[in-house]
């Protein structure tokens, strides 16, 4: 009797569980920490289909670990996960969803009590599965500044997800972007943890009101490391990691509700993350209060023996990981194993956390089927005209008007020249986890199945009366400069030339943006930069767009330069999302999330920094003064921002104040502006960023209307680490500035806070909430 209580959906889900556990073998509990991935054999033991080439790897290192045993073989007692059914070799809808029962079937009758395995998948740019929408790359969703635009994109991926048996997402990252050079920034939300926090939060309650748990990564510290090199050691104190990195994680964890976590691969201060204590089981889940699970990222454990050097061998980096808290090992089986595993009292810590997923997810209940998972997959389009559209949406929001110069929007007629690598490569805007750059170079003879319109093409259908030659002129990487003839002869024949450039994304070398595709400095990748010095030499207008990962340095060509855009990876709808901001049918609405460097060294840093790293006060012949600061945007309207009013002028440590501003459009067109809030804290126990962003708000505007945006700031939002390594809320003066960026903020007012030092900690204020009060033209 006992044995079938746990399958009975009437019962509280946490009595369920304590009476399976009670059923089940040490080995058992295990299994239920472990996981399989098919795929990494490359496709051998999946459906037929065409040979994959060597050399092309999807996760890092997967070269160096051995194909795993037979999923029959790695269910015996049980499986936890199956990783990457759909993400791993091309497959139809039905083939996945086939695929998806077969593997489930064999878990559920290769051990004794049949519990199935949750199906997880990556979707950093939309459902990593063949045919899928491809949505922007995430540091386009920073720069839309519209939470609630990515919460709906989000909703579309976990439906998607859901419809075809998938239950666990490997997204949102929340890295807050320390460092341009590093290869993930593409995948990163921005450098603000504000941002950061508000937007990552947004997409979790997107996919997990399908159903669909989110993983929130990597847990911490990871785009912090020494020269941005992947899984390179981070040289971070507790204080900065407080304080920087890890409010977007307590963020998306108390205000989107995330189920999972996913350790970082790196190690802070020496101490990696799937080995610490203090990060996974201390800060995580007793002062944040988190229930979910923690899940390895790939291979992790086995590396903290052979990367990290604190196990002596996988056994022994297994016992270290489950004793901080991981739950889970993905994406295959080798430092949880049975028998290896020696404390049950952690074995039970960590299945209960598994099984209590499961049963939430209705794994455990009496009668599922994995076919009852798929059932509607005939019916899934996976990239349906909802999804593109939303797409479309994101692309054009998140698209940035650095400059418009003196030659956007473009006039119609005529006839202009566009060159350059991104110009005719519709990959180089999806990101490196975007499934046609992510698994189909290892499969070279299939084609993506979904469309993807180039920027040449996009622009000839959005301009038909303009005639457009085009030339590329190099390539996006390499030092082939034989093209660069033709480019220049395209240029010197038309009225104005369009210059695409920027990265092409990749994994582990084979890109120049993505994971393990870093950067030695901030210059335009291979002969790009040349290319557009050989047509601002024609004395052409050159409008330059650049479709990157990261922030490239454009200081050798604004104030030469035409125009210039900034575009990031706009995904599948990137091509004609650029062609409408460039003919003016679509207004730019895009702000910066990280900063756009004058020169190519180590210069900036980004935004949040103290005094003496946000400013040139001749203590270095380097200046860290970006081209474009953080938050910034033009579009074909003008704002202003003023009126800046504050509802007291002193307010105890443990208040709030409101924070009035008005913005007006004053030019002739409608548009829609993003009022930032930040603050400054002139003196305080310990160096301070100059500013910071404390609040943000989008609003759209006829021409010549007005509104006021108010905000509503708690003092916790005010909170830093203090000398004690304890959040504290500190009475003095505090600066509050509202304007359109980082670099543009007219409005200042003082606020006092009084009272005595006050501790915040768990339970404090995260967000500033804010509404729009229209007031009239």
């Amino acid at each position: 009797m006992t044995a079938q209580l746990w399958r009975d959906p009437a019962l509280p889900l946490a009595e369920r569980v304590e009476a399976l556990l009670a059923t089940m073998t040490v080995e058992e509990k295990v299994g239920q920490l472990g996981s399989r991935w098919l795929g990494k054999d490359k496709g051998a033991t999946g459906p037929a289909g065409p040979e994959p080439e060597d050399g092309h790897q999807v996760a890092p290192m997967e070269n160096e670990f051995s194909a795993g045993p037979a999923l029959e073989d790695a269910s015996r007692h049980g499986l936890g996960h199956l990783t990457r059914v759909y993400g791993s070799y091309p497959l139809t809808v039905a083939e996945g969803a086939a695929e998806v029962v077969r593997q489930q079937r064999i878990v559920m009758t290769s051990s004794r009590l049949g519990i199935p395995a949750i199906v997880h998948e990556e979707c950093l740019t939309g459902f990593t599965a063949h045919g899928a929408t491809v949505y922007p790359a995430a540091i386009n969703w920073g720069a839309t500044f519209d939470p609630e635009l990515v919460e709906r994109m989000a909703a579309a991926i976990g439906r998607d997800m859901a419809a075809l048996g998938v239950h666990q997402g490997l997204s949102p990252v929340l890295d807050v972007v320390r460092d341009y050079r590093w290869g993930r920034v593409e995948e990163s939300i921005g450098e603000d943890p504000y941002l950061v926090a508000t937007v990552g939060a947004a997409y979790v309650r997107g996919l997990q009101s399908a159903g669909v748990i989110a993983t929130l990564k990597h847990f911490a510290g990871y785009s912090a490391s020494r020269a941005a090199r992947n899984h390179g050691p981070v040289p971070m104190g507790r204080r900065e990691l407080i304080d920087v990195i890890l409010p977007p994680f307590e963020t998306a964890i108390r205000e989107g509700g995330a189920d999972s976590v996913m350790n970082s691969y790196s190690d802070v201060d020496g101490v990696p993350a799937g080995a610490d204590s203090w990060l996974l089981t201390d800060l995580l889940r007793d002062e944040w209060g988190f229930t979910g699970t923690v899940v390895s990222d790939y291979w992790s454990i086995p590396l903290l023996a052979a990367n990290h050097r604190v196990a002596a061998d996988s056994a022994g980096a297994g016992r270290l990981a489950l004793a901080a808290g991981i739950d889970v090992e993905l994406p295959d089986t080798i430092g949880f194993q049975p028998g290896d595993l020696d404390d049950e009292a952690l074995i039970d810590r960590a299945a209960r956390r598994v099984l209590l997923q499961k049963a939430r997810l209705g794994l455990l209940d009496e009668g599922w089927t994995p076919e009852s998972t798929v059932a509607g997959a005939d019916q899934v389009a996976l990239d349906s005209a909802g999804n593109r559209e939303l797409a479309r949406e994101l692309a054009e929001r998140s698209i940035v008007l650095l400059d418009p110069g003196t030659a956007l929007p473009l006039s119609p007629g005529g006839r202009i020249a566009v060159a350059g690598p991104c110009a005719d490569d519709a990959s180089t805007f999806l990101g490196c986890y975007a499934f046609p750059n992510h698994v189909l170079p290892r499969y070279p003879g299939v084609k993506p199945e979904i469309a993807l319109p180039t920027a040449v093409e996009a622009l000839r259908a959005e301009m038909p009366e303009t005639d457009f030659v085009y030339a590329r002129g190099c390539a996006v990487d390499g030092d082939d400069r034989s093209g660069f003839a033709e480019a220049v002869a395209a240029a010197e024949s038309a009225d104005l030339v369009l210059a695409f450039v920027g990265d092409l994304a990749g994994l582990f070398g084979n890109g120049t943006s993505g994971e393990g595709c870093d950067a030695a400095d901030l210059a335009l990748p291979g002969v790009q930069a040349e290319l557009v010095e050989a047509l601002l030499a024609t004395g052409k207008p050159v409008v330059v767009v650049v479709v990157s990962g990261r922030p490239y340095a454009l200081g050798a060509v604004a104030g030469r330069a035409a125009a210039l855009v900034q575009a990031f990876m706009p995904g599948e709808e990137g091509g004609p999302a650029i062609a409408g901001v460039l003919s003016g049918r679509v207004q730019p609405a895009g702000k910066l999330p990280v900063q756009i460097p004058r020169d190519p060294g180590g210069q900036p840093g980004t935004y949040l920094q103290p005094r003496l790293g946000a400013e040139h006060l001749g203590t270095s012949n380097l200046d860290p003064t970006p081209l474009f600061a953080f938050g910034h945007g033009r579009s074909y309207t003008t704002f202003a921002v003023d009126g800046l009013r504050l509802s007291a002028d002193r307010v105890p440590t443990d208040g709030e104040f409101t924070a009035t501003v008005r913005v007006r459009n004053t030019g002739g067109r409608a548009g829609s502006e993003v009022v930032q809030l930040y603050l400054s804290d002139p003196v305080a126990q310990v160096t301070r960023p100059v500013i910071q962003l404390t609040g943000f708000q989008r609003v759209e505007l006829a021409a010549g209307a007005e509104a006021e945006v108010v905000f509503r700031v708690h003092t916790d939002r005010t909170a830093f680490t203090g000398l004690a390594l304890k959040r504290v809320v500190e009475p003095g003066e505090l600066r509050v500035l509202a304007g359109t960026s980082a670099g543009d903020l007219p409005c200042a007012a003082t606020v006092e806070l009084t009272g005595p030092v006050r501790p915040a900690g768990p339970g404090r204020v995260l967000v500033t909430p804010s509404e729009v009060r229209r007031t009239g033209s």
